[in-house]
């Protein structure tokens, strides 16, 4: 009897257990700030910013660059598009960092000096731009990005000691300003 007694507890323990079940929230961040991101596994938000377009008529090309400031922390990116006419606009596209350096990435400290200091390199497909809105008579930019530095130390005799990772993750410009020049 006691071992039908307890077969009877355990279900009623397994069923009472199914039926109680958490409730799961699922929280999205937004940000009215013009750049941010993950750095580092901390939230960083640019307090100042920087954007521009040149387009250069002798290659046909145009050079979109950027640059974000907070917490003696820098960021810049540049991308460029080839066969492209003299108007303001940008393509929304996905642009790699590469070995032909057309897509570079870089992120930067405040050094002990006082300037900055890049943190390693960004190396080909370790960093991406996204572009998901472009209006050129308003002239502001919307996109994701994230990048990944690799930098190799090295003690005095030229050993290498060990290797720092920086990673900017989840990175958004929300309808960033941006110049326009067209040489």
């Amino acid at each position: 009897m006691k071992k039908l007694s307890l077969i009877i507890t355990l279900l009623l323990a397994v069923l009472l257990l199914q039926k109680c079940k958490k409730d799961t929230y699922t929280a999205y961040a937004t940000s009215t700030n013009t750049m941010f991101a993950i750095v580092n596994d901390t939230t960083w938000s640019a307090d100042t910013t920087q954007a521009s377009i040149t387009y250069n008529a002798a290659t046909k090309t145009k050079v979109f660059t950027c640059t974000g400031i907070a917490n003696n922390k820098e960021v810049i990116m540049s991308c460029t598009f080839a066969n492209t006419g003299n108007t303001p606009g940008f393509p929304l596209n996905t642009f790699n960092a590469d070995s032909a350096q057309t897509n570079q990435f870089a992120y930067y400290t405040k050094g002990l000096t006082g300037g900055f200091v890049e943190q390693g390199t960004v190396g080909p497909g370790s960093g991406t731009i996204v572009f998901t809105a472009v209006d050129s008579v308003k002239k502001v930019v919307t996109g994701t990005f994230s990048l990944v530095t690799k930098k190799i130390n090295y003690d005095k005799n030229g050993n290498q000691v060990s290797t720092t990772i920086n990673e900017v993750a989840d990175g958004a410009f929300n309808s960033m300003p941006y110049t326009f020049t067209s040489n």
